[in-house]
Order: C-alpha cells, then structure tokens, then sequence
C-alpha cells in the first residue's frame, strides 16, 4: 500500500541515489466504533486517457498553488536487471541529466531551474520516475524535459565514465550510513534467489563494468509506452495537457510484448531464525530484522498495515510502549511493511546501547513468542485506523505528495479504487484477521536480522540465533497461527502581554496547523547549561500535572494529532497539526503543556536518554558529525559557540531544578501564535487570549547579542571506517536584518546551488568529484554565513578545494551572466512556493518571522528584491563575503 511504501521511502531513496542532492497522547476509556472518515473539499474527478500506443496519462486539476507537478514513471527499476547488470537502472537516471539530444549535459535542470521550477529522478525496485514542479504557465516546458530525458538520452562514454565515478562516490557515501547498510544486507537474505536481492544502486563491480552499449540495450527493452504512465496534477486545462501529452508521446512505438512480472510467492517454511553481526565504529546498536509478506495488491495488506500500526507504528504501540518506555532498553523501535509490486517485507528497526542487546533481544523474542493479537483493546485498534487513514489523507497536502499518491495507485494497483478498497478491508479488519496474520507472517522460521554492532562489542550472530531459537522457537506458535498560492483573509491579532495571533484560513484540508514561537532557546542559557533548552524541548511534552506522558501518548493517537516542542539558537517553539474536527479537545491539552508541565523526574530521564542517544547517533554519521560542531567551531561567544544539545556528560549532570527554571525564563516571554487551516476563527481566539492571561509576565526584552567568530580557521574531525571525506568552507555573513545583502546572498546561494548551479556543472559535472557538491546560506538576525559543502573521497580531497578557489575567483573576477541570475532568480520564487505548500510550514514561517521581529511577507520580500540585484552586486558581495582569506575549513576524514 502507497501508505507504507512512503513510510519506508526515505530508506529506499537513500539507496536509489535521487539526482539532487533532499509525541502522540487521551483520556481513559476506549472507542468502541471508528470515528467517520474524514472529508476534504471537493474537486473534479481524476481524468485517465490511455493513448493508442498503451501509454496511459492522467490528469488531475488542483488550483491550489500557482503550479504544476509531472511525473513520468517506467517500469523500469532494479526488479527488471539481471545480476551481470544490476545498477543499470540507477545509472541510467543519472545519465539522463548528462545530455539528451537536443539538450547539452546539465542543460535539463537549468531549463526547469531557469523558470523557477525544480526537476529530480528517481529509482526503485519496480520503476524508474522522472519528475518536475514548475509554476503553472511553463508546464509544457516540465512534459517537454522529463519526456525528452527519458526517450532521448544521449548516453556519451565519456560523460558516463565521469558519471561512473559519482555513482561509486555515491555508493561508498551509502555505505557510511547505518540505515543503509542494514537495508542492503537484509534485502539479501529475504529476498535471496529473486531480482530484489542486489541493493538499488548495484555494486562496485557491475556499475563499474557497464557500457553505453548496455544502457542502450537495456532502455530500448525496458522503456516501452505500453509500461509508462504520465501524471500531471497542478493548476492545468486538462484538454491542452492531453493534447500536449498526444503530441510529445504518442508516436512512441512499442517493440515487444509487456507483461508484469510474477509475485514472489512467501515461502510455507523459512529457514530461520537467522542473525549476523557487523561489528565497526560505531557508537550505538542499530538493529534491523525482516519478516517477508506479500506483495503492494495483495488484498492482506491493509490488515498488515493495521497490524503493524499497532505493533510498532507510534509513540502509543506495543513495542515502542514496552521496550522503549517501560523497560527503557531502547532509543528507539518501529515496526512498519515495505510492499512493493512482487513482495515485501516486514521491517523492524531499533536503536540501543550495546550493553543492553543480548537483554532487548532476548525480551523481544519473548514478547514475540508470547503475543496474542486478540489482547488489543478496541481504542488500540481504532486509534491505529484513525492514523493509517490520517496519513493517506495527508499525502493530498501537496502538489507533489497529491501527484506521486495518485500516480503509485494507477501504475501499481485498480486506480483511486484501490484506496477505497484500502480503506473499507482497514475498517473490517478486528481481531480473529489480526491474529491470523500474525500468525501467517510472523514466524520465527522467516525471520531474519542483521545488527551493526561497536568493535568491541562481543555479542555475536550466533548468539543472537540462538537466543531467537530458545525463547521463540517455532513448536510455540498455535494451528491458529499457522490554493490557491496563498490563503486570503490572513490577518494579524494583537493580544494582551504583546502577544500576537496569525490566522491563515485554508479549507483544502479538514486540519489544522498552530505554530507557538517565543525568542528565546539557547539564547536564554549559559555555557555552562549548553543543551538544556533542547533538553526542555524534549521534556515539555511528556505530561502534565493531569495526565501522564503514555496518556498525551494515547490521546494524540486517538485523535490523529501530533504535537512537538523544539529549540533553535534564538527561539523555543511548540507545535500542532491535528483534524479540524477534534479542535475543542486538542486546545486544551495544548493549554494544558504549556502552563502546567508536570516535568515529572521518570520522564525527564527518558528525555536525558533520548538525548544522550541523539547525540551518539550524530556522531556516527559524518554530517552529522559536522554539522553538531560547525557552529562552535565558527563562534567565540553567544547562543551560536553552544552544542545546541550538549555533551554526554553535561546532559547527565541536568536537573529537573535546571529544567523549570529554563521554562519558567522562556514561557514567559511574549509569544507568536499562528494557525493554519480549517478553524473557527472565534474558537482559536479565546484560547489565544487565554494562554496570554495565564503565560506572559513583564520582563526585559529578549536582546539578541552580537557574537565574536574564533580565530581559528581549520578543523579537521575523524570519523574512522568511513569511506568519503566531507568538507564545509564557511564564509561569515551578515544577519537578515541587512535586507539588501540577504537578498544578495540567497540569489548567490541559489546560483551556485543545483544540478545546474555553478558547483555542480564544475565539480561533479565538469570534475566527477562527488556525488553531493551544494552551498548552504544561514542567517539568524544578526548574524550569519555563507557555505560551501563537498563529500568526495579522500584522495580527491585537495581538487575539491581547489575548485572551491578556482570558482570563487572567477565569481570575484567577473560579473555572473544575467541568464546565470534570472535562473538564480526563478530558483527563489519556485522554491518558496514548493516549501510553503504545508499547512505546518506556512504557520511556522508567519510564526518565526513575526517572532525574530521581521513582518510575514519577508521571505516575499526578499524574492523581489532579489530581482533588483544585478551581476556587479554579485561580484561585490563575493569580493566582500566570500574571501578565501576569511574562510573557516571543517573537514570530516575517516
């Protein structure tokens, strides 16, 4: 189901190689029936065409936002190679951006960058997709690139032995991941003997041996009309897109017969349990562990899906609640389908501690062993319907999530029917199918575990084997077993206490988004306390003084609602997104976190924990590792020299005394309130003059300070057994309230950044460096830098520096052409409205600005005066920001 193959997609992309380098809590009691199924504004029906060659193009109308998004899926991914060729697929998607026929290597993505649109590619186990969001009156330029970059590829041996070397860069890159290295070994060992066994990227040796040659072949096999399908959602004259469609498409000829590829049939017996272990420099135990299931169409897949919600799908589940809650033996665990279009796979994830393993492993096999689907009470099993449902509603949200939802269920399953479907076999799902599948999928004899362990860790996979033998052995399982761009009517409230409320109506979507901003954050602590403001974040959700963590846990599950707390250098923030429908309980709890938090002394340490294990989990990852340094590495003094979460050690030294003392500072502080959504006007109102009564009190205005950077300029941090090098060169900037320079800066930012930005055409086009090659702009109101980020490998390291100096200087030697800052330009406008399609990211950004003392059309602002900046303004900033003199040089080395 669409649902899942989302939740996991994360994971599979990260093993796909993309083109472009992008608590839950209720009161006693239980449902006893499901609540009714949400309803959304209406909109005109789907249109689907299939065109005389087979091609099927569907088209759907949304006037939402000034845009369009297309996507163009193949049948065409891992699942269709051959062992000799595996890779191909992911290859190929990256050789498309390397030159089509009528369009030099790079000229695709400056073409839809050059308006103001975004492009991208990606590659799965059953399709290869092309995709493109561009503003409304240039769609016919985003069908014309996707469609000339999957039909008309040039394929240059040249451009590919350069592209060669990205995709290996890319593949060590994954390799350094704990995620990916526990996915690429357990697709392995589920699906051994099939065509989902070799990772999606391939391996070092078949993508080094592939050829134009093979491409060819594999293309002219593969990328028939027949097996594609174009969908194109936005603001469009459905008659002139098929029109565009028959045009571009429809003289495609099929040369041989297409036929779907067989369902992976789940073996009656497996021979498990099966566990190994791969130890290396890692800080923590990351564990993954695979049952196989059945395939996306399988009419069981919606009880699996339940099935897992229940299990492992929330703060409220039985795993999370048990393992990571009670027993506190784990960081984190989640249990959630993959289904794709031959098989699947049961995935369960953990992070620990490894002196805590061999104890979690043996409590989970008993908990396995020992678990009957039957005891779920029914406000489990409605609380899990009600968020399986939320999340297939919350897809529609955007353009993009609208388009690749309705694009999946076409090409992959009976249309838009095959939700209702979905939704109907969810609602008549209960206990007797519940335990039957888990029964049928849950077996011990098809289990199997990969677990990335530190080196001087001594537990072994035998020993896990065994452990899964004794205490889930297979005799133990039962027979039974067997909009419009913007929202209008936007205002501004003022409130007592210099409070302020943002509304921002927009009935697309039953929900609401609220967004509560102070300044603050670690702008309110001392060096000493480095750490506690994120601490606060962590701990001001998990009760009140009148209802318990695992209480807000279920009520929010009950409800399909989220809330979180965060921390930045300047700012605290609280926020919720929940259906509309549930406003009049979700307010008071929200009233109820922030002026009575019961910061109990259990809970804070689970927090404590969490952050701890946060904290470990940066330092595994490269960038991780460097982005938790960067800021006290660039700065002397104030909130930006801090480790935003602290060190191991002064976390461990906090105190509940600490933690009330903070919020009792910050929650005073004049507030930001700003919704989104569906809401009664009224209703959001009063609770908002409510919180300002009861929170505010007088005190001295929060003053941002003027930091000092480090005199030193070069870092250098070792992160062993890692395969790439990563570097940041970073360059001080002024903060937001210099609008002109600001303006300047994103336009530079924007010229530089991209597949078809200057560092990107040099370095990994012109030089095959790298795989990800980017520049980064941040500002708080103050200050700021500008960035330029690299991860290559080690012994191309002094290159990329030298391409960072080469580029500098000819940006500082010479005025940037004008069509180099028109695209800069359009990057601005279209990546603003891409970012602002959410109902949480519009009252987050209303929220933020008002709260750093800028009005809510800044970022507008900002895009238009961008449009006043002119290429000798460009070389001025360049000259006076991005001196190499002035530089500071982080380097991650394995």
């Amino acid at each position: 189901m669409f649902r899942k193959f989302l939740l996991l997609g994360a994971l599979i992309m990260v093993l796909t190689g993309c083109q472009t380098h992008t608590s839950k809590t209720s009161p006693a009691g239980s449902a006893a029936t499901a609540p009714p199924l949400l309803t959304q504004r209406n909109a005109e029906d789907t249109r689907i065409v299939r065109l005389e060659n087979g091609l099927t193009v569907l088209i759907k109308q949304d006037d939402r936002f000034p845009l369009v998004n297309a996507r163009l899926y193949v049948h065409a991914g891992s699942g269709y190679e051959t062992p000799e060729i595996a890779g191909i697929s992911h290859l190929l998607e990256h050789m498309v951006f390397k030159g089509t026929k009528k369009r030099g290597p790079g000229q695709s993505a400056r073409d839809i960058e050059a308006v103001g649109g975004s492009m991208n590619a990606a590659t799965s186990f059953d399709y290869t997709v092309y995709y493109v969001e561009v503003p409304d009156e240039k769609w016919k330029i985003g069908l014309d690139v996707i469609t000339d970059m999957a039909f008309n590829a040039v394929i240059d041996p040249g451009e590919l032995a350069s592209e060669r070397l990205v995709v290996l860069e890319e593949l060590e890159r994954g390799e350094d991941t704990p995620g990916s290295r526990l996915f690429k070994t357990l697709q392995g060992m589920v699906w051994h003997g099939t065509t989902y066994e070799w990772p999606i990227i391939g391996y070092r040796e078949t993508v080094s041996a592939l050829t134009d040659k093979d491409i060819h072949a594999y293309v002219a096999e593969h990328y028939q009309p027949q097996s594609m399908l174009l969908a194109v959602v936005g603001k469009v004259d459905p008659d002139a897109v098929l029109a565009e469609a028959r045009r571009l498409l429809g003289g495609l000829k099929n040369t041989r017969p297409f036929s779907p590829p067989e369902p992976i049939a789940v073996p009656a017996e497996g021979n498990g349990p099966r566990v190994v272990t791969l130890p290396g420099k890692w800080n923590k135990v990351y564990l993954g562990a695979t049952f196989p299931i059945p395939h996306a169409a399988s009419a069981k897949i919606p009880g699996i899906e339940l099935l897992c919600q229940l299990l492992g799908g929330g703060d409220s589940s039985r795993l999370y609640r048990t393992f990571k809650y009670d027993k506190q033996l784990v960081d984190d665990i989640s249990l959630s389908p993959l289904s794709i279009e031959r098989g699947g796979m049961l995935y369960l994830s953990a992070t620990l501690d490894a002196d805590k393993l061999e104890t979690f492993w043996t409590e989970l096999m008993a908990e396995l062993a020992s678990f009957d689907p039957q005891d779920f009470t029914d406000r489990e099993i409605e609380r899990a319907r009600l968020n399986l449902e939320d999340s297939l509603f919350l897809t529609k949200e955007t353009l993009s999530g609208l388009a690749s939802k309705l694009g999946y269920f076409h090409f992959f399953e009976n249309g838009e029917q095959a939700e209702r479907n979905y939704l109907y076999a969810l609602s008549h799902t209960g206990r007797d199918e519940l335990k039957a599948l888990y029964g049928e999928y849950l077996r011990p004899d098809r289990l199997s575990a990969c677990v990335l362990t530190p080196e001087d860790a001594t537990t072994t996979g035998d020993r896990l084997t065994a452990i899964a033998e004794e205490g889930w052995p297979l005799k133990s399982l039962t027979a039974s077993q067997l909009t419009a761009s913007m929202p209008d009517q936007a205002r501004e409230i003022a409130l007592p206490g210099g409070n302020t409320l943002v509304v921002l109506p927009d009935d697309t979507l039953p929900y609401t988004a609220m967004s509560i901003y102070w300044t603050g954050g670690d702008g309110e602590l001392t060096p000493e306390q480095q750490g506690l403001a994120a601490l606060t974040a962590k701990a001001l959700t998990r009760g009140t003084m009148t209802m318990s963590a695992t209480g807000i846990q279920d009520f929010l599950a009950d409800h399909a609602a989220g809330v979180g707390a965060s921390s930045g250098r300047n700012v605290f923030a609280l926020e919720t997104k929940f259906p509309s429908r549930f406003t009049g309980e979700v307010l008071p709890l929200v009233r109820d976190i922030l002026t009575a938090p019961a910061f109990d002394t259990a809970e804070i340490e689970r927090a404590r924990q969490d952050q701890i294990a946060a904290i470990r989990r940066r330092e595994d990852q490269p960038l991780g590792l460097a982005f938790r340094h960067l800021f006290p590495f660039l700065y002397k003094t104030g909130p930006y020299a801090l480790l935003h979460q602290g060190t191991v050690e002064e976390v461990q030294a906090m105190t509940r005394d600490d933690i009330v003392r903070f919020w009792g500072r910050q929650s005073m502080q004049p507030f930001v309130l700003a919704v989104c959504g569906q809401f009664d006007g009224q209703e959001i109102e009063d609770f908002a003059a409510g919180l300002s009564r009861t929170m505010t009190a007088p005190g001295t205005a929060y003053q941002y300070t003027s930091p000092e950077w480090n005199d030193t300029r070069e870092i250098m941090l070792h992160l062993p057994d890692r395969s790439q090098s990563h570097l940041i060169m970073a360059f001080p900037a002024p903060g937001r309230t210099d609008r002109e320079a600001s303006a300047g800066l994103e336009l530079l930012k924007a010229a530089l950044s991209g597949q078809s930005g200057l560092l990107f055409r040099d370095l990994r086009d012109g030089q095959g460096l790298a795989y990800a090659v980017t520049s980064l702009l941040w500002q708080s109101r103050n200050t700021g830098f500008i960035a330029l980020y690299i991860g290559t490998s080690p012994d191309k390291v002094d290159q990329s520096l030298q391409g960072f100096h080469r580029i500098l200087a000819d940006l500082s030697a010479k005025p940037l052409p004008e069509a180099e800052l028109e695209r800069a330009r359009n990057i601005l406008t279209g990546d603003y409205y891409q970012e602002h399609q959410s109902l949480i990211s519009r009252s987050r950004e209303a929220a933020s600005l008002l709260t750093q003392g800028f009005d809510r059309e800044y970022d507008h602002e900002i895009i238009e005066l961008a449009r006043t900046i002119t290429p000798e303004r460009i070389r001025q900033l360049v000259r006076e920001y991005l001196d190499p003199d002035k530089a500071y040089l982080m380097q991650v080395t394995p």
